[in-house]
């Protein structure tokens, strides 16, 4: 995945550190069996997921058509039916 800038934008850097704090958080918790904390750690990442999708929104992913693999292959998107 490398080769094909996979996740290599500003919005997945951001999602993927909300949310690897969310789970850090959401496991220290847990080993202190405080379930208020767990379900608050949780709720962090998925926080994570959509800070990460508001991102790509605004245009701050990767474009679906500079992906690799859709550029190998010709398919970009469905052709859609006209009727």
């Amino acid at each position: 995945m490398a080769g094909s800038s996979h996740g290599h934008t500003p919005a997945a850097w951001t999602g993927v550190t909300i949310a690897f704090i969310g789970f850090c958080v959401a496991g220290a918790f847990m080993v202190m069996d405080q379930p208020v904390g767990f379900w608050a750690g949780m709720v962090v990442v998925l926080l994570g997921g959509v800070v990460g999708a508001i991102m790509r929104m605004m245009g701050l992913g990767q474009p679906k058509d500079l992906h690799q693999p859709h550029a190998m292959t010709g398919d970009r998107e469905p052709a859609r039916a006209e009727g």
